[in-house]
């Protein structure tokens, strides 16, 4: 069970989303790549995350992804691959869980295990999250 915490921020400089099937259908499927860099626990200048969305209305829905981490988890640097499920709400506010994939840990993070989320609310540019881990 992971036994070191750490906290800190995100922020997503760009988000290309594109329609899978036709708009303005419900439910309907659409994919998203983002681009995120995390301060904090968790420090890494850039991130690439790729969603699968599907959209119940048209403001709420659930996702899945995979983001890839390259950067320092309190200090220690190497790469990781984080695995995300998600919902959106008709407020605008998106809740998050994540963890690592195993065996994705590389160099000074080989063998990281960890869980961790946030809550984005619509507007805010920079998101807080939480993340619980150990190395084994």
């Amino acid at each position: 069970m992971p036994t070191t915490k750490v906290t800190g921020h995100f922020t997503f400089a760009d988000w290309k989303e594109s329609p899978v099937t036709p708009e303005g259908t419900f439910p309907r499927l659409a994919h998203a790549t983002v681009t995120n860099a995390f301060s904090g626990g968790i420090d890494a200048g850039v991130t690439t995350c790729d969603y699968a969305i599907a959209y119940l209305t048209g403001t709420t829905g659930v996702f899945a992804g995979t983001e890839l981490v390259m950067g320092r988890v309190d200090g220690r640097a190497g790469t990781f691959v984080l695995e995300e499920r998600g919902r959106f709400e008709n407020d605008g506010t998106v809740h998050c869980t994540f963890e690592v994939v195993a065996g994705s840990g590389t160099e000074e993070l080989k063998g990281l295990r960890g869980t961790g989320g946030f809550t984005y609310r619509h507007g805010e540019t920079e998101v807080p999250y939480a993340f619980a881990y150990d190395v084994e």
